[in-house]
């Protein structure tokens, strides 16, 4: 089998074989087609790209949400710290419900019928949360959309993923991150190598709407705030309605004259799908073919560190304090004597560039390369953000603290957005052996939320305790994450799917 090496060496057969798979026209009407697809723009794939992020953006909106209302909602409320803990932190509680679920109902309803349901909970949670006069209406609104999300977290990239042809799959995600599709997928890695770039995608639209989120947070209330949470949900509700549900679904479930539609209306219809139908069709015959998932099975010794390799990375990007910065930034500013509303806009800027001209990164520098760089950024940010409380709390530079706090946030989050943010859940879908990727899978996303749930919920306690304790404390972990990396990931960069287990299990 030819490997990532031989392209990337320029070996002769395998540049041949690419180059006759990407740009040959071969004398057969279906290729015809597909050279004529191909100068023209598949303008229904880029339609229900856009109409699938905004599950990733409304995504992003609620993780944004309470950092800027903190202060409001507290006030208007009467709101104690431990009960505003409880809101902040109930959303990942939701969240995790919703990731544990979404698999079951994405694959009876389909893809569509997923992201309406998903969309309708998220919009449903907006509203509970702009009428609530309590902490019961908040709870339940945050806990309603916390489902909704951890939903879309899984179905966003799987539909992106499915719908796009071999060409555009880079381009979808305005990233070339897997240059040699066709080829990957004549070698037996087609799906959770792609998978990646609709998790890249996912990423970036996230970000997005977590930066969004805190600016205009910034002018609006925290009522007119929740109520735009409902725009990409009324989008993506509309949207729905004019794009065709994943083909790969359909055959699956042996729609195949719903198949054959939704393939030519995402490809147009004047283009040949007859060979990548059979592709499609023979690779849905091959995955039904493996033997059933068992929970049992991760527990074998030959399994043993692949699962530790995806589960310890879902623990270090999750504990490493992400989520008590994310959800509650502003308050952080407060604390530090800075003014929030130039904090959260510079914090939201760096978020949103680190996270789109970051990603591109993961295919060129590797994916071990960037998590130790992003460990290294996240232990420098903490040290500053320890060290500017510590002068503040013992009277100390105290005109330095605030620009300390600042410059430690603005470190931590552009070293978390271009390394922890998305590197671990490409290289979780790439050391999972397929026969266990959906059971292990899910496993690390329940690992993942829990450790968000915790993390947002302990944040300010831990805080009350002391400020400079808590990113301390975070510095701590990140170190760990470091040694964890440097020791246990392997490099996944250029390597087939066997050649990573080979490695993971010399």
């Amino acid at each position: 089998m030819a490997t990532w090496e031989d392209t990337e060496r320029g070996d002769n057969s395998a540049q041949a074989e690419l180059t006759e798979s990407l740009i040959h026209v071969k004398a057969s009407d279906d290729t015809n087609g597909v050279e004529a697809g191909r100068r023209r723009q598949p303008w229904m794939v880029y339609l229900s790209t856009i109409v699938a992020v905004c599950g990733s953006y409304e995504y992003g909106a609620c993780l944004g949400y309470s950092s800027p209302t903190q202060s409001a909602i507290t006030e208007d409320l009467s709101l104690s710290a431990a009960e505003y803990s409880v809101f902040g932190s109930i959303l990942t509680f939701g969240a995790m419900i919703g990731a544990i679920t979404s698999g079951v109902i994405a694959d009876y309803i389909g893809r569509k019928g997923a992201m309406r349901v998903y969309a309708v909970f998220c919009a449903a949670g907006w509203l509970s949360i702009y009428f609530a006069e309590g902490i019961l209406a908040l709870d339940i609104g945050r806990l309603t959309g916390g489902y909704g999300i951890g939903a879309f977290s899984f179905v966003v990239p799987i539909y992106i993923t499915e719908i796009a042809p071999m060409e555009l799959r880079g381009a979808l995600t305005t990233l070339n991150l897997v240059r040699c599709i066709s080829y990957l997928e004549k070698h037996a890695v087609p799906y959770s190598l792609l998978l990646n770039l609709g998790v890249i995608l996912h990423q970036v639209m996230l970000s997005t709407g977590v930066s969004v989120a805190y600016i205009i947070g910034i002018v609006l209330s925290w009522r007119a705030l929740a109520l735009t949470g409902l725009i990409p949900c009324a989008i993506l509700l509309v949207g729905l309605f004019f794009i065709p549900e994943s083909p790969r679904w359909l055959l699956k479930r042996e729609h195949r004259k719903e198949f054959e539609v939704a393939l030519q209306k995402l490809r147009g219809k004047d283009v040949g799908v007859t060979r990548e139908s059979e592709e499609i069709q023979n690779y849905i015959e091959e995955l039904q073919q493996l033997p059933k998932e068992n929970v049992f099975e991760l527990f074998q010794k030959r399994y043993r560190k692949s699962i530790i390799i995806g589960i310890g990375l879902m623990v270090i990007r999750q504990f490493g304090g992400i989520n008590g910065v994310c959800f509650y930034a502003a308050s952080i500013f407060e604390s530090a004597g800075f003014s929030a509303t130039i904090g959260t806009v510079a914090y939201a800027s760096i978020q949103m560039v680190f996270s789109v001209f970051g990603a591109p990164l993961i295919d060129k520098a590797g994916r071990k390369p960037l998590l130790l760089v992003s460990g290294v950024g996240l232990v420098l940010g903490c040290a500053l953000a320890a060290l500017s409380f510590y002068f503040k709390a013992h009277d100390v530079a105290t005109n330095a603290s605030p620009a300390l706090a600042v410059a430690g946030l603005l470190v931590y989050i552009a070293a978390y957005s271009v390394g922890m943010g998305g590197v671990p859940w490409v290289v979780m879908s790439e050391v999972f052996p397929i026969n266990i990727k959906g059971i292990a899978g899910s496993l690390a996303t329940l690992v993942n939320w829990f450790g968000a749930w915790a993390v947002t919920y302990t944040f300010n306690f831990l805080m009350s305790w002391s400020s400079y304790g808590t990113f301390i404390l975070y510095a701590a972990i990140n170190a760990l994450a470091i040694v964890f990396v440097v020791y246990v990931v392997p490099e996944t960069k250029g390597r087939s799917l066997e050649e990573i287990q080979a490695t993971i299990n010399s």
